[in-house]
């Protein structure tokens, strides 16, 4: 079968790596994808928002699967477009339809789902242009932090943490007044958890689930965790404090009441959903769910899948994932992403990336690079993700942190740090 894997980052070299081992698998195509992915298949120039470039890849390509890496063509329906149309209809799509994504799409969607459902998640409030006058006495409410988070999708930037109520009630203005664009039309602010976050992944195929490794990753610029937010700087798998009794917690807490929850309210759901939770004094809370893989964390997980990724996809496609096998690697993997100097600010684009043969006991996923001139250069924010395997995450970060000092371009930066508070 060929597969189409739609998105340009190290989420989706990381599945068209994976994929590419499977002995079902004839062909991979990524669109648009990146100088990686054209190692693991062929690059087609396809905006994964435009349904209708999609559509003429899918037919023209003869394309068997469609697995979509990025959030923003699910919110926009990518599901029910394949689902309503004559030639795409019997051609499986990996992702959830369009109500179903606004798990990821609207905060408050997803607030309203978890309340409902009395699934673990800090207490909140929406608030749109006609309520905003209350926005400030229900932050008076509650001592600080103060948690705003616009309910649309921001390009990873729309959650804000105030110390300050003054600060959270300009921010609220602020996005209101369109610091978001539409994302901002309605604004949910909710408490503080403190704790330490996790990311937990399963795959689904509507009535039965798979548990897949979980990761933790690291969001900000700096060492120790400090500077702007990224879209993550590393990540590691497994998480040392995720042992069997919290795993189980999520499980029946966490897990379990979402998959009955959609089932409840009628929502079809196949594909893969990222559960963003923080443990707080060993109790899992949701902190906000993706509905699709995540951005480094796929790039530490699905090297933890020792069995073969196809084959569970196929479930989901089939509705048989129970009868499926997973098999996952004890190892540990860490991934360290190497970045161009000045992201998630201003930074340059088009240096040559030297040393990406030298690499040992590790794989490297492409994000942000392109072929030019027959050099790989770099394309992005993100550049690199090295992924390692280790017996310990010691090992595993020593593997990544040696071969990134094996590559090198203009103004490179990683953090040094990935694991410093699980130790």
């Amino acid at each position: 079968m060929n597969i189409l894997i739609l998105g340009s980052g190290g989420r989706e070299h990381a599945l068209a790596w994976k994929l590419a081992q499977s002995k079902k698998v004839d062909r991979i195509y990524t669109g648009p994808g990146n100088a990686g992915t054209s190692r693991e298949g062929i690059n087609l120039p396809v905006n994964p928002e435009n349904f209708e470039e999609v559509k003429r890849a899918v037919v023209d390509n003869n394309i068997g699967m469609v697995v979509v890496g990025p959030e923003a063509s699910l919110v926009a329906g990518i599901y029910d477009f394949f689902s309503n149309d004559r030639l795409l209809g019997d051609v499986p799509l990996i992702g959830p339809g369009k109500t179903a994504a606004l798990l990821e799409g609207s905060k408050a969607f997803a607030k309203d789902f978890m309340t409902r459902h009395k699934i673990p998640t800090a207490p909140y409030k929406s608030f749109e242009q006609d309520t905003i006058h209350e926005s400030s006495e229900f932050l008076r409410s509650f001592d600080p932090p103060y948690v705003i988070k616009a309910d649309g999708l921001a390009a990873g930037k729309g959650v804000l943490i105030y110390d300050n109520l003054s600060d959270a009630e300009k921010e609220v203005a602020a996005m209101m007044d369109g610091k978001f664009g539409t994302a901002g039309q309605k604004v949910v602010i909710e408490q503080f958890l403190e704790g330490i976050e996790l990311s937990v992944f399963i795959i689904t195929d509507g009535n039965s689930y798979k548990m897949l490794p979980e990761a933790k990753d690291y969001k900000r610029i700096g060492v120790g965790d400090t500077g702007l937010n990224t879209g993550g700087m590393g990540a590691v798998s497994p998480v040392p404090f995720a042992d069997t009794g919290f795993m189980q917690r999520v499980r029946q807490r966490i897990i379990d009441p979402t998959i009955k929850g959609l089932s409840d309210d009628g929502i079809v759901y196949k594909g893969f959903i990222f559960f963003g939770l923080m443990n707080v004094d060993g109790n899992p809370y949701v902190v906000e769910y993706n509905v699709r893989m995540g951005d480094p964390e796929a790039e530490a997980t699905v090297p933890r899948i020792k069995s073969d990724l196809f084959e569970l996809l196929e479930g989901v496609a089939e509705g048989n994932l129970s009868e499926r096998n997973l098999e996952i690697d004890e190892r540990f993997v860490s991934t360290v992403i190497i970045a161009s100097g000045g992201y998630p600010e201003h930074y340059e684009k088009g240096k040559e990336i030297i040393g990406l043969e030298q690499n040992e006991g590790c794989v490297i996923f492409h994000s942000g690079t392109k072929i030019s001139d027959g050099k790989i250069v770099t394309s992005g924010g993100r550049v690199l993700a090295v992924s390692a395997w280790g017996k310990t995450m010691e090992e595993a970060l020593s593997g990544s942190y040696k071969n990134a000092e094996r590559i090198s371009f203009g103004n490179m930066y990683y953090r040094t740090d990935i694991g410093f508070d699980l130790h």
